[in-house]
């Protein structure tokens, strides 16, 4: 493939890099090996594009929302490979995009905390919950989107979605309520 032909890289990079990470983050709780999943994948799409213009091979997607869901098919394998690798699975909390803007220094922790307490509680979720959570509102995919990657029907990842939160609502509420109880 000549360089002509290569996709634009950098602009790969800048609009899928990161919402990637975060992905595969929720996956090995480790950024570095999130890291290089996320660059395996990049690699595993320059390459098929490459086989695909060698040989009549199925293309991987070159644009939009088929891109974007191939992309995060293939983090979520390759994470899932890693973390069978590993034998274990640790989630780590991240702070999202936007998060901070420019709180006091007291408005910051406890901002921090919350959402530390909030990301434990999807820790308590069952994992299939906890997984559409995070591609919901980490990654901010649509109901389709994330039925492709996780192999569910966008019925059932509604309705698994619809639960999740319910059941953190709930478990949030009953923290809240034992909080004020031994206060």
């Amino acid at each position: 493939m000549s360089p002509s032909e290569l996709p634009d890289l950098q602009a790969l990079l800048g609009r899928y890099e990161r919402p990637l990470i975060q992905y595969a983050h929720s996956f090995v709780s480790d950024l570095d090996a999130a890291r290089d999943i996320v660059q395996e994948t990049l690699i595993t799409y320059v390459r098929a594009l490459s086989a695909e213009r060698e040989q009549t091979t199925e293309p991987p997607p070159t644009g939009g929302q088929h891109l974007e869901g191939w992309l995060f098919t293939v983090t979520r394998f390759r994470a899932l490979d890693h973390v069978r690798k590993q034998q274990r699975i640790v989630p780590m909390p991240f702070l999202p995009d936007g998060f901070c803007q420019k709180p006091g220094p007291s408005e910051s922790v406890e901002s921090r905390d919350e959402l530390v307490w909030l990301l434990k509680l999807v820790d308590e979720l069952p994992e299939n919950q906890r997984e559409l959570i995070r591609l919901k509102f980490q990654s901010d995919l649509t109901y389709d989107e994330i039925a492709k990657i996780t192999g569910h029907t966008a019925g059932n990842v509604g309705f698994l979605l619809h639960h999740g939160l319910k059941r953190l609502r709930a478990l949030a509420e009953q923290r809240r309520t034992e909080r004020r109880n031994v206060r």
